[in-house]
């Protein structure tokens, strides 16, 4: 490479960059990438945030010259790479290809990800995540030998103590004010700690590097995400890496879902605070909340129907409600998921929150409306909090305009407010001066409240687009910031206190999600007890901690009943398991599809007697004879008889007859597949299933369909696989096949 090669490409506007010669702009990855290795090294040890805000192109140079280089040794230390989804055979690439080409056409694969999943990594590389997508890797060595297990809070650390000397970053650009700034956008969450400790290491004459990829496509998110160009030493930026985003489709809201999702938006207190997850869980509680708040009268008649009221009415009453959400809800959250968007178009999430204590503890104690417009009495209260001075200086005047409590074309000078042709010493003592800022001085209504606080974002492609299309005052209320921030209440750092976090989170429901519960109370969610890691701590451990320590807070754990493998269905409720992601000790709420366990506060046999209450009945005396086995619970104690009929049958009775009324969509918040992907998909799945538990219980139907012609019906679906007219002995099995397993689940 030579030296007209590394030479920048575009001299930063910003004349402190310019001064400074950071960051340095780049239009060829392979450039950068080389300018990278020539300014730290040939070892290099590379931090990269989890998910969406990775600087895919520029990676994928960095790991193109660590093939190359076999002396140059890489360390990739990150979160949940992703990757659109693969085939293994011809029926799935038919199925899957079209469907990849346009849900993820333009997306820029990361090649150490393939390598890893191939098994094709060069020995001089290394790839170690603290979280991955859900049993993406088992029984992959690479990945569960460099595996990091960690809180997400202490992320950032823990890649530091890993000797991070390079930060790489996904970003968008805007000019604010006549200067470029950049976002950290979609992650915030680590970036943010991560990039401030690389510049910490650079002044302290490190050889270390924050490295930035600006994508078009990006959300310029507002908060904390808006930084100086300057935390960055090279930018990649060129109209060819401004690629897709990674969409993940939302995935189907099925019958034990949507029971799920009943049961938590009951627990969700009007005026309170929220914290969700990705996936079908989340959609399902923000279809209950959307339902609870614009359908009401329907909602509660659902909850009958389930005798969600007469069997939990305590807990609901006690921590949340039914009713609609009034003054609505303020979210802080790791992840911005998709469904908060909807909720907040429904009305829902619409509480605001402001980053000052004083301002907050106003607005919490409802001594401040924030919908009210702003008054006299509002100075006077915060005079009274010692918020301002009577005598108003600048630093007052800047805190009441930012505010939207004075108007914004105010000038301050010289000790006096400038309104026009007018001039005045701002003195609440002196009536006159008083008078003047009241009467002429006011704003209409308070600002700059935001109603989320988030850490990190992905979702849909349409999820992208609609933060895109928002106005940026309404993009200005989210406010990407640190999982310091949103995960936790104490520690120094620059975004929030502990007083102002927990004036802001009251009544807080943070909920999750689990793989198991165990009868004492604790929670597997991350990995199984031959030690293989499913997925990752993540914030979990963060916000149930979170939820013990403010005082109106909870917790709850989402847990489907049973899982199943073909006509093999096991209990998520065990009596016992060799791992744990929650401890006992911090047991809290468990949610099933058949209910709500509240298990704060209470002793081993109550706890046992509540989980089992949730428990599928085809395993609740299993579990029982356990315990009472281990004189954990009475010998003669009984099951309550209102809580022996949890069966998947009686729940699929009582919804299907609200499918009729077109309540409870399999997409509730739409999809990118179409309608013969959905059928599709779930056949040959079903299919795939069956054949691999037993190929002689699929063979005489498959047999019999042979020699049968294809029905009309089927015509959308054969074309949509390109089967509709076969040319060979392969593409008329898979034909067949095809119409088999379409008419196994009674499609045709």
């Amino acid at each position: 490479m030579s030296d007209e090669d590394l030479k920048p490409v575009d001299e930063p506007e910003d004349e402190n960059c310019m001064k400074n010669k950071r960051p340095v702009y780049f239009d060829d990855s392979d450039a950068l990438a080389n300018y990278v290795i020539d300014t730290v090294g040939k070892n290099i040890t590379l931090g990269m945030c989890l998910g969406l805000g990775k600087p895919n192109h520029f990676v994928n140079s960095l790991f193109k010259r660590a093939k190359e280089d076999h002396g140059l040794h890489l360390h990739l230390l990150t979160a949940l790479s992703l990757e659109p989804p693969t085939w293994s055979s011809e029926l799935e690439r038919r199925f899957m290809e079209p469907l990849v080409q346009r849900v993820w056409n333009g997306y820029v694969n990361l090649d150490y990800i393939t390598a890893v999943r191939t098994k094709k990594l060069p020995p001089n590389v290394k790839v170690s995540e603290f979280f991955y997508k859900a049993g993406g890797f088992l029984n992959n060595a690479h990945m569960q030998h460099n595996y990091i297990s960690t809180n997400y809070t202490h992320a950032a650390r823990d890649i530091k103590a890993n000797g991070m000397n390079v930060g790489g970053q996904l970003i968008a650009k805007r000019s604010i004010n006549g200067r470029p700034m950049f976002s950290m956008s979609s992650n915030s969450d680590t970036a943010l700690d991560a990039f401030n400790e690389i510049k910490r290491q650079r002044e302290q004459g490190r050889k270390v590097m924050n490295v930035g990829q600006v994508n078009n496509n990006l959300p310029f998110m507002y908060g904390d995400a808006v930084v100086e160009t300057d935390l960055f030493d090279a930018v990649l930026e060129g109209p060819d890496y401004h690629f897709t985003l990674f969409g993940a489709p939302r995935e189907a809201v099925n019958a034990t879902d949507y029971l799920i999702g009943l049961h938590a938006s009951t627990l969700i207190k009007d005026g309170g605070t929220l914290q969700l997850g990705i996936g079908s869980l989340g959609d399902a509680i923000a279809y209950g909340m959307k339902l609870r708040h614009q359908r009401n009268t329907i909602y509660n008649n659902i909850l009958n129907d389930f005798q969600i009221i007469d069997k939990f009415g305590d807990i609901i009453n006690r921590v949340g409600g039914t009713a609609t959400f009034e003054q609505g809800l303020y979210g802080c959250t790791e992840m911005l998921v998709d469904g908060f968007l909807h909720l907040h178009k429904a009305g829902i999430m619409k509480r605001k929150v402001y980053d000052n204590i004083p301002l907050q503890r106003l607005v919490t104690e409802e001594k401040i409306k924030i919908k009210q417009p702003v008054t006299p009495g509002i100075i006077e209260l915060l005079v009274q909090q010692s918020a301002i001075h009577s005598k108003i200086g600048k630093r007052d005047f800047d805190f009441l305009q930012a505010y939207g409590i004075l108007k914004s074309d105010l000038k301050y000078k010289n000790g006096e407010i400038i309104n026009g042709k007018d001039r005045f010493v701002p003195d609440l003592n002196n009536p006159d001066t008083r008078e003047q800022l009241f009467e002429s001085c006011l704003g209409k209504y308070m600002k700059d409240g935001f109603w989320m606080h988030a850490g990190f974002f992905l979702g849909p492609s349409d999820f992208y687009d609609a933060l895109n299309s928002m106005s940026e005052d309404d993009r200005m209320q989210i406010n990407m910031t640190s999982v310091l921030h949103t995960n936790q209440l104490y520690g120094n750092n620059p975004y929030a206190c502990e007083e102002l976090k927990i004036l802001q989170r009251r009544d807080a429901r943070f909920i999750n999600a689990g793989l198991m519960v165990m009868l004492c109370g604790a929670v597997i969610s991350d990995g199984l007890e031959d030690m293989q890691v499913v997925s990752g701590v993540g914030g979990q451990y963060n916000f149930v901690s979170q939820a013990h320590a403010i005082e109106d807070a909870r917790g709850a754990i989402m847990i489907r009943s049973t899982r199943a493998k073909g006509k093999d269905v096991n209990s998520n409720v065990v009596f016992n398991y060799g791992h744990t992601t929650i401890p006992r000790h911090l047991r809290d709420i468990i949610i099933t599809e058949y209910g709500i366990a509240d298990l704060r506060s209470k002793s081993d046999k109550q706890v046992i007697a509540s989980l089992l209450n949730i428990a599928d009945s085809r395993f609740q005396e299993g579990l029982l004879a356990r315990a009472k086995e281990a004189k954990k619970i009475d010998s003669g104690y009984r099951i309550p008889d209102q809580f022996r009929n949890n069966t998947p049958e009686r729940i699929e009775k009582i919804l299907a007859i609200h499918k009729e009324k077109q309540l409870f969509p399999l997409f509730p918040f739409g999809t990118a597949f179409t309608e013969e992907e959905i059928v599709l998909g779930s056949s040959l799945r079903k299919f795939k299933e069956k054949i691999s538990e037993s190929k002689m219980a699929v063979l005489p139907g498959l047999l019999s369909s042979m020699v049968a012609p294809a029905p009309r019906e089927a015509a959308p679906f054969l074309e949509r696989m390109q089967l509709d007219k076969p040319s060979n002995r392969q593409e008329r099995l898979m034909q067949k096949i095809v119409l088999f397993a379409l008419k196994q689940e009674g499609y045709i």
